[in-house]
């Protein structure tokens, strides 16, 4: 079920069946000169919506700008402050618990949002609001992802591209592709920033002149269809065991 689409009254035995809800969160900024900006926020979106519709769980609208400040050297990208998203996501999630959601995962589709959803969801724990968790696709099925590619990325790289060849095939740039692989770098490694042990880069810029790391010629929709479909039966299955818990179980251990 998707909520925008419906009507109030119609949302009404959902919510008093049901407590749980799958929020799509992504960005908007640079994949390289072959990959939309939208790539993040798509793929969350697409697997929320599929996940939703196969087990009959509540999808909320996505969000669709996320913490990207380390991209913004990139024509076009857009970010919040990470305070700000932190807030907003929290702020949001509250809003999901006065309809009776006391569970939500958070469907995640870019690695800066990470340890900012991570936060929230351990506060709103905390507080005894919420049990809400971070989910993001490739972390979900990582020896398929090794297993299709020998460097992966990890941005805008043969698994991301891969994703949005099936998903939403003319927003790529196929003739740009073999561009991507011969502009970028294959890996943060090969990018030569991290010294002594020290990661001394911030930002995408620092390692990669056209923002995007991996081989983009070893992606295909076919593999991208084997993506989705894994990582979708993923998310169904952490949806089914989310809602079998008791709330109370949850919510963080007493004190020894």
């Amino acid at each position: 079920m998707y909520l925008a689409d419906e009507a109030w009254p119609d949302l009404e035995s959902y919510f008093e069946s049901e407590s749980l809800a799958l929020v799509p969160l992504g960005s908007t900024e640079q994949h390289g000169p072959h990959l939309p900006e939208a790539t993040d926020h798509l793929i969350a979106e697409a697997f929320a919506r599929e996940a939703a519709d196969r087990t009959g769980y509540l999808c909320t609208p996505t969000v669709t700008i996320g913490v990207s400040g380390h991209h913004r050297q990139f024509h076009g990208t857009m970010w919040v402050e990470p305070p700000v998203f932190r807030e907003y996501v929290a702020s949001l999630t509250r809003n999901l618990t006065s309809h009776g959601i006391d569970r939500v995962i958070y469907v995640n589709a870019h690695g800066g949002n990470v340890p900012h959803l991570r936060e929230v969801g351990a506060r709103l724990r905390q507080e005894e609001v919420a049990y809400a968790i971070e989910w993001m696709w490739n972390d979900s099925i990582p020896d398929l992802v090794d297993d299709l590619f020998e460097q992966n990325g990890p941005h805008g790289g043969p698994k991301e591209t891969s994703m949005i060849q099936y998903l939403e095939p003319a927003l790529v740039h196929d003739d740009r592709v073999r561009d991507a692989r011969d502009g970028g770098v294959p890996s943060v490694d090969a990018a030569e920033t991290v010294k002594h042990g020290s990661r001394t880069f911030y930002d995408a810029a620092d390692n990669t002149e056209n923002g995007v790391l991996g081989d983009q010629t070893d992606a295909s929709a076919e593999k991208g269809e084997r993506l989705f479909e894994a990582a979708t039966d993923q998310l169904v299955q952490l949806c089914e065991w989310l809602d079998e818990q008791p709330f109370e179980d949850l919510l963080p251990k007493d004190h020894v």
